[in-house]
């Protein structure tokens, strides 16, 4: 089917070159990537990060889980939720304040943690295979650069970062 001038026209002004649009496309395919890659572990790119979050930091509060990930309350109680019928993550009562549960990975979901990354790895590699490594990284700082200027406006603010 030919594509009229005008409906071209209209593609390129309403999609093409908007930012939102390609960055909304690159998630789509990110995650195509990641759930080709990690299809073997029935895992979702936000369930691997919380899950990797926990390898790094144990005992931690599920708002510090969500401030890791970038989540809101929600969204994190329905991915932990899914994690812990899966037997990866548990929650146990602080000791200090009983009212207070704390997560940890259990040696399940080290073990998956630990049987995922490399394909992890591969998806982003996927992702960012049409850039030359200057590219690669340039185009991650303009990301980062981005997001960090924009976190507070977010939903779902980053609140918590591991040092690099």
């Amino acid at each position: 089917m030919a594509v009229k001038k005008q409906e071209k026209s209209v593609f390129e002004t309403l999609y093409s070159r908007r930012p939102g649009h390609l960055i909304r496309r690159c998630q789509q395919i990110h995650v195509a990537l990641f759930l080709q890659e990690c299809d073997a572990f029935n895992l979702t790119p936000i369930q691997f990060s919380a899950l990797n979050v926990l390898s790094h930091v144990e005992g931690i509060k599920q708002a510090a889980l969500a401030g890791y990930v970038a989540l809101d309350r929600s969204t994190a109680g329905n991915v932990l939720m899914r994690l812990e019928k899966r037997g990866l993550v548990k929650r146990l009562k602080s000791k200090e304040d009983g009212r207070i549960k704390l997560l940890y990975l259990t040696k399940k979901g080290q073990a998956l943690v630990e049987n995922s990354t490399a394909h992890v790895l591969k998806a982003q590699k996927r992702m960012l295979d049409p850039l030359t490594k200057k590219e690669q990284k340039i185009f991650q700082d303009f990301l980062e650069k981005i997001t960090n200027f924009h976190n507070e406006r977010s939903r779902a603010p980053l609140t918590h970062k591991f040092a690099h």
